[in-house]
């Protein structure tokens, strides 16, 4: 019979409590929030970048300088591996995705052949596992052996380093403070990126216009700044432009290749001031940098170390003393935001390859709030149409089952608000699909009880029998709308997956206004009004 048990009362009345309670600031203007006492909930829908405005840029990953990278390092590893073993060589000579050599002493060729094998991902370094190689070695005659990347390495570093990108981008944009942007892959090589609510993208494309590539470098102070302009540079040793200091105007300065620490190893960063209270950079090393910045510290007293980012010299304090604790400061000439943003950037880590921003667009603010206008209209009509629809075929049990849908519509909204989704036009369309799905779940109920009361039952046994068996219905038809919709949020992208979202949730929700909260009205509605007949 149609009893509900307590604690499905409780149950059902503190969902829809709590999700009124939550729900509620999306229909508040901010100055009505704002004044709520800290306890309540103030988070509200965010707004895409369809509804309410921003900017989106569309950014390319440069993957041929990562390769380019990994051969010269290659390269690199060949020749001092050569060099060790005494295995002589006519020439060595990199590609863009291969090093070619030929060996000189026609004796050493296997020795040289098991050198680069070892060299190779098969020894444990491989991107693609156990006993993976990450480079073909190919024989071409005349002493000449080949190591070239294999498909298999390249796609896993292409994926690697993408999904790495994505989630420094993020880190960079969300450090300066934006809300919600919406981050995700195009095609192989491009990442789409949508910020709502901005519409001045120029800190943004500083940001990711930095590879945010830091190391701490020695100052080599025997080499001549004037003869390294001309080229003469000693051996381990580089010139790098560097920004002037007041206490150093030099716009360039040799530093050793040697990396005494690797900026990887900073676990924080953030804008300070230094004694003269002028913005500076205040950084902390994990466990091991901080080992290796004390020993540096330790055996290089009075020398200079510079602080390289992106191979320009940002600052070349003086070791003055042991800096043990794995903490310092970064001085120059900052101000208060190029400090913040340099810190964030750090906070953010280092991009493995470099940016390319190829469009930019800005979708208008009053552009969002007009469609923001025709999404709330189109929403509001498809709600009075079915509020009408169900009133006049239904009667009562239409009212009963527009009040069921009221509470779906604050109970999805109440879902998004929690889970931090983002409100799209396409989501909006999902809302309106979903108010027409939610009273389709009543529209069986209330046929399967028209048919029960057509066959002599009485009022109650026919309530109790329609609902029972319209159940199964219910939940057969909510779940294939579900699987659907997980599949385009799986295989879609921005918009799609904004109408996915709302779809699912929408689900979700009608399912449980439908078979917990229409039954208990009707229940509540059959102990007050005991009718005698029915009519539906």
């Amino acid at each position: 019979m149609l009893q509900i048990p307590t604690w499905s009362r409780v149950v059902t009345g503190l969902i829809l409590f709590f999700g009124i309670l939550i729900a509620l600031p999306n229909a508040l203007p901010q100055s009505v929030i704002a004044k709520f006492p800290h306890f309540l909930p103030t988070s509200t829908v965010t707004l895409g970048l369809d509804l309410q405005g921003g900017a989106e840029l569309l950014l390319e990953v440069d993957f041929d300088q990562v390769f380019k990278e990994k051969i010269e390092s290659l390269t690199g590893d060949i020749r001092v591996g050569l060099r060790k073993a005494h295995i002589g060589y006519r020439w060595l000579a990199p590609t863009s995705e291969s090093v070619s050599i030929q060996i000189l002493d026609a004796g050493r060729y296997a020795d040289a052949k098991a050198l680069l094998a070892n060299l190779n991902g098969a020894v444990g370094g491989s991107l693609l596992g156990v006993g993976a190689r990450d480079y073909d070695i190919i024989e071409q005659g005349s002493n000449v052996l080949v190591m070239k990347m294999t498909e298999t390495y390249k796609t896993t570093t292409l994926n690697g380093i993408l999904g790495q990108e994505i989630e420094v981008v993020r880190r960079r944009i969300d450090s300066l403070g934006t809300r919600e942007p919406s981050i995700g892959r195009q095609g192989d090589d491009r990442i789409v990126v949508q910020i709502p609510g901005l519409f001045d993208t120029r800190r943004i494309e500083d940001s990711l216009n930095k590879t945010a590539r830091m190391t701490f470098q020695m100052v080599d102070e025997s080499a001549s700044i004037e003869q390294a302009k001309k080229g003469i540079v000693p051996i381990g040793s580089e010139l790098l432009p560097m920004d002037p200091s007041p206490g150093d105007p030099s716009d360039s300065i040799v530093v050793e290749k040697h990396v005494v620490v690797a900026g990887d190893r900073l676990e924080s960063a953030r804008q300070g001031n230094d004694q003269n209270n002028q913005a500076d950079i205040e950084f902390t090393f994990d466990t091991v940098g901080a080992k290796e910045f004390g020993d540096a510290t330790r055996e290089n007293l009075g020398r200079r170390f510079a602080i390289v980012l992106d191979n320009r010299v940002i600052s070349a304090p003086v070791i003055k003393g042991v800096i043990l604790g794995g903490t310092g400061q970064i001085t120059g000439n900052f101000t208060v935001q190029s400090a913040t943003d340099l810190a964030g950037l750090l906070n953010a880590g280092a991009l493995p390859a470099s940016l390319k921003i190829l469009s930019e667009s800005i979708v208008g603010a009053e552009m969002g709030a007009d469609q923001v206008k025709a999404g709330a209209w189109s929403a509001l009509a498809g709600l009075l149409l079915v509020i009408a629809f169900m009133v006049a075929r239904y009667g009562l049990f239409g009212l009963f089952a527009n009040v069921a849908l009221t509470l779906n519509i604050i109970l999805l909204f109440a879902a998004l608000t929690l889970f931090g989704a983002t409100l799209t036009l396409p989501g909006i369309a999902g809302i309106v699909l979903t108010m027409g799905m939610a009273v389709d779940a009543n529209v069986l109920i209330f046929e399967r009880i028209r048919e029960e009361a057509r066959n002599g039952r009485s009022v109650m046994a026919s309530i109790d029998v329609g609902f029972q068996r319209a159940r199964a219905t219910i939940f057969d038809a909510n779940m294939t709308h579900l699987i659907a919709s997980l599949i385009l949020f799986q295989l879609g992208s921005g918009p799609v997956r904004g109408f996915a979202v709302t779809l699912g949730v929408g689900i979700i929700t009608s399912f449980f206004t439908a078979v917990m909260v229409t039954r208990l009205i009707v229940v509540m509605w059959l102990k007050a009004a005991r009718p005698r007949k029915l009519t539906l």
